[in-house]
């Protein structure tokens, strides 16, 4: 039996990684299952290139949890490791950069990434384990050897027992981590960070009912049988080829990552690249609600089928963490201990290869049918209109496959739109306006005014709208975009006739004034307009300029400094031609005179939705008074 000391000149690592590893000390079991999968893959390949002349087989791990004994048990049937390998993995390498490591971060040990940095992954079994064994036997034909160590930096080596191929590490649970001797939680534990590590996991076993025989009689007893309890899948479906999946195996995939999710995806994009980096996975693209929170850390990242962290931002571009499924890479640099992204030229390629997958992706099944995309753009919109504002090499893809519906459930691409409406909707000027209503409901009397005239009205709802039309107007000479409510409808498109006014301008000045005596509300700018006499009389509208500012400021990244806290403003359209108008101006009775102007100004406002409480209440009680 050999005694000794760990190679470390500092002797107090192992408080250290008690003491700040303790935040995540759950994920023991993943380094410990994950270094037991490497030795079993490492077989595979020497025995695949002939080095190893062992008999590979069909190994699995075990998991074993001896709650009376106070010990957790992991077991392998990989490479093994001879006494000298101990000596060498266990004892020096682990700790080859303790020192540095204290010096370095002594301030800020519990931030830092202790595991993975300096070899560690091993000793992270002293967050739970007050000793810990290894009894390891070599596919090499030499001894097995026996390491304990009791979480100071003395360790014993002796010669063990051991007959089979492989290495069985052994946790004294500590007092204070008994949790971890409850099989709820080690197969909670195993579910979430190894449900799909390579090498099947035994935890336990379970009871299976054999099938029924076909000749067996009426009163026959169904047999069962004990079977491993295999907890993972090692063959998930990002690790084959999209050629070998059907759309039902997508489905079922993402059945087994999302139990409790009962709606389908609506698609799924496969990644699989080898260079210049190496990255598989499977995104879906679930049914959006308009929320832009609500939705994100529903991606897993995996190193090499290990679950790391469902926090993906940095690798996935901010616009698609609102997607679910799985990314595997091994060359995503990880601070493994606390699962923070390091800032590292390959994540932004990773990144960029990404939305450049999904932007093709998202084209070819606008190509493939059409139809089917635009029945479910409306559920994908909100993650494509933010990852327009936010990506520029998306926003570059997405002219070929973004939509914009109309209200009466066309949908057009920018170009198309453009072509489509040119001839009707360009004004005197050479602009081309686009219309569009951010309400159905609420904005009809607006849309049929518009659509009257021959104009397409686009129905454009999401909360991010207003900063998107920015950018399309920036990036599109003249085209600009109005609100069906933001003028009269000969004022947003203006055409070269101008229609005569039938009152003189000093009878305007002085309806006006009438106007404004009766109408003392500030946030209601009036305005005369020469309209057909056919149109509504009195119409409010909001200023496309500052409700989009407004409207931006609220959401967030746009709009003027301030805008969002405005009071609103509107402005009072008066149709000259109106009979009401004329009406208006000539009567007599002061009395008679206000209670027009009033009631105009109601129905105006009703139409908007801007008519509540007391002044809703009165309106009402009026309306009843004229029909007595």
């Amino acid at each position: 039996m050999t005694t000794g000391k760990i190679n470390v000149s500092v002797e107090n690592i192992f408080p250290l990684i008690k003491k700040f590893l303790y935040s995540d000390h759950e994920i023991f079991l993943r380094e410990l299952v994950s270094n037991a999968t490497d030795a079993t893959l490492k077989l595979k390949h020497l025995a695949n290139i002939g080095e190893a002349k062992v008999e590979y087989g069909n190994p699995i791990i075990e998991v074993k949890v001896d709650k009376d004994g106070k010990k957790i048990h992991i077991i392998d049937q990989g490479l093994g490791m001879t006494a000298e390998e101990v000596e060498k993995y266990i004892n020096q390498v682990a700790f080859s950069g303790a020192e540095e490591f204290l010096e370095k971060y002594k301030d800020s040990a519990k931030d830092s990434g202790i595991i993975g940095h300096f070899g560690l992954g091993f000793y992270s079994a002293f967050m739970v384990a007050e000793k810990v064994e290894i009894i390891t036997k070599s596919y090499k034909d030499e001894p097995a050897a026996h390491w304990t160590c009791d979480g100071s930096p003395e360790f014993t080596l002796e010669p063990s027992d051991k007959t089979s191929r492989g290495t069985e590490i052994i946790l004294h649970i500590a007092e204070d981590s008994l949790e971890f001797l409850e099989e709820g939680r080690i197969s909670g534990l195993l579910q979430k960070y190894n449900k799909f590590m390579p090498v099947p996991i035994k935890f336990g076993t379970r009871t299976e009912t054999l099938p029924k025989p076909e000749n067996a009689p009426d009163d026959y007893v169904a047999e069962t049988i004990e079977v491993d309890n295999i907890i993972n899948n090692p063959n998930p479906a990002w690790t084959k080829q999209p050629s070998d999946l059907t759309d039902e195996d997508y489905k079922n995939f993402y059945r087994e990552l999302y139990p409790m999710q009962f709606e389908e995806p609506l698609f799924n994009i496969h990644l699989n690249v080898d260079y210049p980096f190496n990255l598989t996975g499977i995104l879906y693209f679930p049914k959006m609600t308009g929320d832009l929170q609500i939705q994100k850390d529903k991606i897993q990242l995996y190193q090499n089928q290990v679950f790391v962290t469902d926090n993906v931002e940095g690798i996935v571009p901010e616009f698609l963490t609102m997607l679910k499924g799985v990314i595997d890479s091994p060359d995503i640099p990880l601070n493994v201990s606390r699962s923070y992204l390091q800032a590292d030229g390959a994540v932004k390629k990773i990144s960029n290869y990404i939305t450049r997958k999904v932007a093709d992706k998202l084209k070819s099944l606008f190509t493939e049918n059409r139809e089917d995309f635009e029945q479910k753009w409306n559920d994908i919109k909100i993650v494509l209109e933010y990852g327009m504002l936010s990506e520029p090499k998306f926003y570059e893809k997405a002219g070929a496959f973004a939509l914009y519906p109309t209200v009466d459930g066309k949908y057009y691409t920018l170009e198309e739109l453009k072509e489509k409406t040119k001839e009707t909707q360009t004004d005197k000027n050479g602009n081309l306006v686009i219309l569009y209503a951010s309400n159905q409901d609420a904005q009809h009397s607006y849309i049929a005014e518009a659509q009257a005239k021959g104009y397409e009205v686009l129905l454009l709802d999401s909360p991010i709208i207003s900063h998107l039309i920015q950018k399309l107007e920036a990036d599109n000479e003249k085209l600009t975009f109005a609100r069906v409510d933001a003028d009269h409808i000969n004022n947003l498109i203006k055409k070269e006739e101008e229609t005569i006014s039938k009152l003189s301008d000093e009878e305007k000045e002085k309806l006006k004034t009438e106007l404004e005596g009766v109408i003392s509300d500030k946030k209601y700018s009036i305005q005369l307009e020469a309209l057909d006499s056919q149109s509504a009389p009195f119409v409010i509208t909001q200023p496309e300029f500052l409700r989009r500012m407004k409207e931006m400021s609220q959401t967030g990244g746009g709009g003027m400094f301030g805008m969002g806290n405005m009071p609103e403003m509107y402005n009072l359209v008066v149709n000259t031609n109106h009979e009401l108008a004329s009406n208006i101006l000539n009567s007599k009775d002061k009395s008679h005179q206000e209670a027009l102007v009033k009631q105009a100004l109601d129905l105006a406002k009703l139409s908007q939705n801007l008519l509540k409480g007391e002044e809703l209440t009165a309106f009402v009680k009026r309306s009843f008074e004229l029909i007595k």
